[in-house]
Parts: C-alpha cells; structure tokens; sequence
C-alpha cells in the first residue's frame, strides 16, 4: 500500500511546483479611496445632495370654513452633514395665518436611522413673532415610523415640545395609507399667541394616496385638530373652535 501512495504523493508535490512556478506575483491593491500612484480619490460619502418635500399641500374642508395647510422640509449637504429649513403653517379662510412655525437647523447624523438636529425655530404668522433654540432628533424608528422629536427655549425662557410620527402602510405599490400626528406642549402660557401651559394642541389624520410616481402623490383624507387646556380656553374666549373634524385633498410632491 506505501509502495503507491509515495509516488502518487510525489507526483502531487511535482505538479504544485509548476503550478506555483507559473502563478503571477500577487500586485499591491492600492487602499480605499487611493490610486496606485497614491492620489486621493472623492470619498462618494461627501458627495453633496440637495432635497425638498412637502408631506402636506392641502386645503381642508368642514362644511363651514376653509383652511389652506403646508408642511415642508428641505435640506442640502452630505449623508453625514446637512443644513435643513423646516415650514408650517395654515392659511384660515379669513386670511389669518396660524400656527407658522420656521426652523433653521444643522443636523448630524449619529446613528444609521437617526440625526440629531440643532438650531433656530421662528414663530412667524398673524400673531406676534417668538423665537427659540431648537435640539432634537429626526429619523426612522423601529418598525418603520418617521420620527421627528424637538426642545425648544424661547427667548423669554419658555420651553417646548413637538412629537411628529407618521407610517407609510403600502395596500399596493402606488396606493399608501398615512396616519399622522403632531402633539405640542408648552412650559409656560403664552395669552397673545394663543398658547396654553401643558398639553396644548394635537394636529392628527388619515391620508390615502396614489402614486402615480414617487414625486407626485394626491391624496384625500381626514384630520382632527384638537385644542386643550388653558389653550383650549383661550380659543373659546375668542370664539374659536377647540376641536374640529376635516376632509382634506392635497399633494404629496418631492423634488
């Protein structure tokens, strides 16, 4: 049995030595981002991308009044580092602006799902003008929400909070139900604004939308916004409505 396995294994020993002698010395592989001759190549990460949606174009109906509402967002910047501006407001059907909140923030990114922003936040509408800092944090939480949750202090030491979180549930590859719902709270009343300490306001709907491509979606809907407390109270006191159910139809648009 030796007798054939010593030149079988001699055999094997003779054909790897060829096949060695044979193979090409293996190059040095220049490192990520470098040539061979040692030159830097753009590192794809700090390419700088510009985007702008609007999650809200949408007049909304109640049989009594109408209210035009807008919510946008647009950045420009890299996948670590952005420069974002934030706008929301609504329109009454008097011609009153309300609820017109601007922001200005520096986000980034600390997680593969989540940002941490920072910036300015500017009340600006038919009511006197406030200003605050603003600290949060936007992204997509578990399960697939996006998740937007802010601090601000204002100028006159007041602090705030806003929840907004929303879900895409897909019924087919173009038609997109939406729940949504915004929630502010405050440190410190503000009569002239209109704003109550505490739990303050809620803005909450149901969208379904068609796609007839990524950046263009109408939509019809229903939404509930809701006043509470002192809030609530100063609403009463100037006639205004503390709750109300509306029909909406609007545009879902990124560009």
């Amino acid at each position: 049995m030796s007798t054939r396995i010593l030149p079988a294994a001699a055999a094997l020993l003779v054909l790897a030595g060829a096949a060695a002698a044979q193979t090409p010395p293996a190059k040095d592989q220049p490192a990520p981002g470098m040539e061979l001759g040692g030159a830097v190549q753009p590192v794809m990460d700090q390419t700088i991308f510009a985007h702008l949606f609007f999650n809200e174009l949408e007049g909304r109906f109640n049989g009594s009044n109408t209210e035009f509402r807008w919510e946008g967002q647009g950045w420009v910047g890299t996948d670590y580092d952005k420069l974002w501006i934030k706008s929301e407001g609504t329109l009454q059907g008097n011609g009153t602006l309300d609820d017109g909140q601007h922001q200005f923030l520096y986000s980034r990114a600390i997680t593969t799902y989540f940002d941490l922003q920072g910036g300015l936040r500017s009340d600006i509408d038919s009511r006197p003008t406030r200003n605050w800092g603003a600290l949060g944090i936007q992204g997509l939480a578990p399960y697939f929400f996006d998740l937007e949750l802010t601090g601000y202090v204002s100028s006159e030491g007041h602090l705030a909070t806003k929840l907004e979180a929303s879900y895409d549930l897909l019924l087919t590859q173009r038609l997109i139900l939406q729940p949504q719902v915004e929630v502010n709270l405050y440190s410190k009343a503000d009569p002239v604004r209109m704003v109550g300490a505490g739990f303050s306001d809620i803005d909450t709907g149901l969208r379904l939308r068609y796609e007839f491509s990524r950046k263009f979606a109408p939509y019809i809907g229903v939404v509930y916004e809701g006043k509470f407390g002192q809030t609530a109270s100063f609403a009463r006191r100037a006639g205004e409505s503390t709750g109300d159910v509306r029909f909406v139809f609007g545009v879902h648009t990124w560009f």
